[in-house]
């Protein structure tokens, strides 16, 4: 079945509630991952899509004339929110306030880990933590501290690598500037493992904290068994 200009149906065939159509666009807009079109719109909010078309421009018209923060565009066949440019500074500082937030215990470790490590895999470095990082690992990515790296040959596993932001926040020109690991390796009889790596005392957590300028964190937390959650 094809929508037509005057008739909004449900796939099923029942008739879609129309809502009050102003607001009923915000509201889908707000949460709107993509453009969308004034077809799926109509189909939306129950009202017909030339009715829709013409409250979109009537929308993006109101919000101009109110000098809003955000606008309504039409970009890639669809209409979509965004920021409005006037403002763009006040939003880029937010964003990078935010990215020069304090790095938890935990992801200050797993990023030591890839530090020494890299490329490695989440997988690979849950086994040297001792608990699962995937949290973590997205706080890091979301940070510009780590990116992805290709993949495993063997596992097809996602790589992960430090990027040149972890470098300037590291105060370093190249990762030759690490730290070397010599000295916080414990002697073998001291290892619980093969590699020496499990726990919070690996040496690689303890080489970047002795680096310059790492990125401040607060205290660990009492339980570090649920780790995921405190990143």
């Amino acid at each position: 079945m094809t929508m037509d200009e005057t008739d909004v149906t449900e796939p099923t065939g029942t008739e879609v509630p129309a809502y009050p159509l102003r607001p009923a666009l915000e509201a889908v807009l707000m949460v709107a991952d993509q453009p969308l079109d004034h077809l799926v719109l109509a189909s939306a909010v129950g009202h017909p899509p030339a009715e829709v078309e013409v409250a979109l421009v009537e929308l993006a018209r109101s919000y101009d004339d109110e000098d809003r923060g955000f606008e309504l565009r039409q970009v890639a066949g669809g209409w979509r929110y965004s920021t409005r440019d006037a403002y763009a500074g006040a939003v880029e500082r937010f964003v990078l306030d935010g990215q020069q937030a304090r790095l938890t215990q935990a992801a200050l470790e797993t990023m030591a880990v890839v530090a020494y490590r890299q490329p490695v895999s989440r997988a690979r470095v849950s086994a040297i933590r001792g608990v699962n990082v995937d949290g973590v690992m997205r706080t890091l990515v979301t940070r510009g501290l780590v990116a992805e790296a290709g993949t495993d040959d063997e596992t097809g596993a996602i790589l992960y690598a430090t990027t040149p932001y972890f470098l300037e926040r590291m105060g370093m020109g190249s990762l030759d500037e690490l730290p070397d690991l010599a000295p916080f390796l414990p002697e073998m009889d001291e290892m619980d493992d093969p590699e020496g790596l499990g726990g919070t005392g690996s040496p690689e957590v303890a080489a970047v904290s002795h680096a310059p300028d790492v990125p401040e964190v607060p205290e660990a937390p009492a339980d570090r068994k649920n780790e995921e959650e405190d990143a």
